[in-house]
């Protein structure tokens, strides 16, 4: 089942990049792309009912914010991927996660206002799903790529 038309497509490839800083985002973009603003906004909304869009927000440096971040890899049996992501994406400072063919299979960032507060959280997560095998692989050098996806 496919859950993304070609507009959807056109719509998410237009705002993972230059979101518009206006008091009217989805107007701008709407004029981009030659569509009524109400159609931008139930199309962004309805994926973002799906789960298709997890958040839409900006990309900061974190310590330059006064945040720290780590790379979190987990091994995760295969039946317990949807439920430990879940668990996973319930915590605010978890900005995305992602499966990998690799032992460790699940891997996320957390972005949080302290180093207590993600190891805190880890372990939250661990005694939650019962998964005790979640590295914490904090960043040491800062290596910023554009994360654009082409849908």
């Amino acid at each position: 089942m496919d859950f993304m038309d070609d507009l959807d497509r056109k719509i998410v490839n237009r705002i993972q990049k230059d979101f518009p800083i206006h008091s009217r985002p989805f107007f701008k973009i709407a004029e981009e792309l030659n569509l009524p603003e109400k159609t931008v906004i139930d199309k962004v909304r309805r994926m973002k009912d799906n789960n298709i869009i997890r958040r839409i927000g900006g990309n900061f440096t974190p310590g330059k914010v006064g945040y720290y971040s780590t790379l979190c890899a987990a091994r995760v049996p295969l039946n317990m991927i949807d439920s430990f992501t879940d668990v996973v994406n319930s915590y605010k400072g978890v900005t995305h996660n992602y499966l990998r063919e690799h032992d460790y299979n699940v891997w996320f960032t957390f972005i949080e206002e302290s180093v207590e507060i993600i190891e805190n959280n880890i372990r939250e997560i661990s005694e939650r799903t019962g998964i005790d095998d979640i590295l914490n692989l904090p960043a040491t050098d800062l290596f910023k790529i554009s994360a654009n996806f082409k849908v």
